[in-house]
C-alpha cells in the first residue's frame, strides 16, 4: 500500500469507528494524514524482508485540539485503525502500538505533529532498575541523530556525551524560562542511550507525565521541565539487533502516561492527560 492507499483506508476506519461509537465525532483529516505518514516514512525493513512498523507515536497539537482526543475510547479507536491497517499493508509491531498527546500552544489549530519510533521493549521495562551516573560513554558511543524540540519550535542537536539543561549560561541548552532552575537536568550517553537525570530541580523533571530523578530516553518521550516540554527524537536510528527475531501485537503493560492498545481495544486503552 502507497502512502495515499494507507490515509484513505485509516480515515475510512476511523469514520465507521467513530460512527459506531461516537456519532457526531470528528477527527481532523490532518491528524489522519500525518498519522498514516508517520507510520509508513519510519517503517523498517528487517534483514529477513520482514516490514516492522514503528510502535511508538507522540502526537503534538495545540490544546484546543487536543480537547476531542483526550477520550481515552477515541484514542483506542485511532489505535484500532492504526492497527488495522497497518496489518493490512503487511506490517508489523514489535510490542503494542502507544499513542501520547502533548499540547504546544505553538502550533495552529486543527494541525499536529507526530514522531513515530520503535521501541523494543515495553516501557515499563525502562525504568526497571536505576542506572550509574559516574561515568559517560565517550562521544564515540553517542546516541547517532539525536535531538530534542524544545517547547515545538527549535531543534536542539544532541551531539556530547553530557548536556546540562537549565537557565545559567554555561549549560549547553539555555532555557530562558523562570519555570526552569538554573541547573535543572543533564542528559548523558550511557552504553548507547541518552538518560536524562534531574538536579534536585526545583519544578521537577518529567518523562510522559511521570516525574522522575533519573530516566532512560526513547525516540517520541515528552520531557517536562516544570512545564515546559522537550520530546526526545532520532532520526533514522540505527539497526538493532534484538528486532530481528518480531512478533506482532505482543501484550504489553506500562504505567506510564500514554495510550495502551489491548486486545480489548475500547474498553482498556490508558491515558493519562500530560502537563
Amino acid at each position: 500500500m502507497n502512502l495515499k492507499e494507507i490515509e484513505a483506508r485509516l480515515q475510512t476506519l476511523i469514520e465507521i469507528d467513530l460512527l459506531t461509537a461516537f456519532p457526531g465525532i470528528k477527527v481532523d483529516d490532518v491528524i489522519i494524514q500525518k498519522l498514516a505518514s508517520a507510520m509508513q516514512s519510519n517503517t523498517q525493513t528487517l534483514e529477513d524482508g520482514s516490514l516492522l512498523a514503528p510502535n511508538v507515536y507522540t502526537l503534538q497539537a495545540h490544546p484546543e485540539t487536543l480537547l476531542i482526543l483526550q477520550d481515552k475510547e477515541l484514542l483506542a479507536v485511532l489505535l484500532h485503525s492504526l492497527v488495522t491497517v497497518a496489518r493490512e499493508a503487511g506490517l508489523q509491531f514489535i510490542i503494542s502500538p502507544t499513542i501520547t498527546l502533548s499540547s504546544n500552544i505553538n502550533l495552529p489549530l486543527h494541525d499536529a505533529s507526530i514522531i513515530a519510533s520503535h521501541r523494543a521493549e515495553p516501557m515499563a521495562d525502562t525504568n526497571a532498575s536505576p542506572l550509574t551516573v559516574e561515568t559517560s560513554d565517550d562521544n564515540a558511543n553517542i546516541p547517532a541523530n539525536a535531538f530534542l524540540i524544545v517547547e515545538g519550535v527549535k531543534v536542539f542537536p544532541l551531539a556530547v556525551a553530557v548536556i546540562n539543561i537549565g537557565r545559567r549560561l554555561d549549560n549547553q541548552l539555555i532555557i530562558d524560562d523562570p519555570r526552569v532552575s538554573r541547573a535543572h537536568a543533564q542528559l548523558r550517553s550511557i552504553k548507547g542511550r541518552y538518560v536524562v537525570f534531574d538536579l534536585n530541580s526545583t519544578g521537577g523533571t518529567f518523562v510522559n507525565g511521570q516525574r522522575t530523578s533519573q530516566s532512560v530516553l526513547y525516540p517520541g518521550d515528552v520531557i517536562s521541565l516544570a512545564g515546559v516540554s522537550l520530546i526526545f527524537g532520532q532520526d533514522n536510528p540505527p539497526p538493532r539487533p534484538d528486532l530481528k527475531e518480531t512478533a506482532p501485537l505482543q501484550n504489553a503493560t506500562a504505567d506510564r502516561p500514554t495510550a495502551h492498545l489491548s486486545k480489548d481495544h475500547r474498553s482498556t486503552a490508558k491515558f493519562i492527560k500530560k502537563e
